[in-house]
């Protein structure tokens, strides 16, 4: 896996991260942070849902911004985590959280997606009651899809956008330079929105970089939006965490 050098776009903190575990199996990274986490203001109506976790079947935490951010309101209206709710991450990672604060909190094993969580035999339970109520604690307009398959099987979903993520500024030309200074061969995204923050920073050279070079993502929907974008050479990881694109890794060689 050594011949990988890989272009590096998550939040600066998770790039750090990746970039570790990457360089400690031998694999060359450049961090570019597209995606930055702006908190949200609480709203009269946000902690009117957080007040009512009690009512709900399921809370369904998508990120580790989410997770933050999420407990942190939890310590201030509940002293003590209410037994209502089961708590459930789309990922590992999200999870590890959510388990550190005392939560018992499952999450799909197969990959960090939404597609995985509504296969999840203990997701599927916990809505298997009367009318049951489903709080996803998200980003922005995250997760659309996974609100929208729940309330498509009768469920009634309220979803609580606790941040949001935004592209910092740099100078045009910075995706180009960097590729081309440090020899870069690979792109790796965590989302649809910072797939699209790389397609629009990138500009006029989009099209040659997404003909070129392989482009790893982290589920079927995002690997969709990269093929509706002209990437020719997509790899869904089928996760975003560090282990999921290290096996996407070990499965093909890198380009020479």
């Amino acid at each position: 896996m050594s011949g990988w050098r890989l272009l590096l776009t998550r939040p600066a903190e998770e790039c750090a991260a990746l970039a570790a575990t990457l360089a400690d199996a031998g694999i060359h990274s450049s961090s570019l942070p597209l995606l930055a986490i702006e908190p949200l203001a609480e709203t009269p109506e946000q902690r009117s849902l957080f007040l009512d976790l009690d009512r709900y079947a399921a809370v369904v935490v998508v990120s580790k911004p989410a997770a933050r951010l999420g407990l942190e309101r939890l310590d201030t209206y509940w002293p003590q985590p209410p037994l209502g709710p089961r708590w459930f991450s789309v990922g590992a990672a999200t999870g590890a959280l959510l388990e550190d604060y005392g939560l018992d909190a499952r999450w799909p094993a197969g990959g960090d997606d939404s597609e995985a969580l509504l296969a999840l035999p203990a997701f599927r339970e916990a809505l298997a009651g009367h009318e049951p109520r489903v709080l996803i604690l998200r980003g922005e307009g995250g997760r659309e899809w996974l609100g929208e398959q729940l309330r498509a099987r009768g469920v009634q979903v309220d979803a609580l956008a606790l941040y949001r993520r935004y592209c910092p500024d740099y100078p045009p030309g910075t995706v180009h330079a960097r590729i081309m200074a440090e020899r870069l061969n690979g792109l790796v995204v965590s989302s649809g929105q910072g797939l699209q923050s790389l397609s629009e920073l990138a500009g006029e050279g989009w099209a040659e970089l997404a003909g070129r070079l392989p482009l790893f993502v982290p589920s079927p929907r995002v690997a969709r939006l990269a093929q509706e974008l002209g990437a020719r050479d997509v790899v869904d990881c089928r996760g975003a965490s560090a282990a999921a694109l290290l096996a996407a890794l070990r499965d093909r060689p890198a380009p020479a």
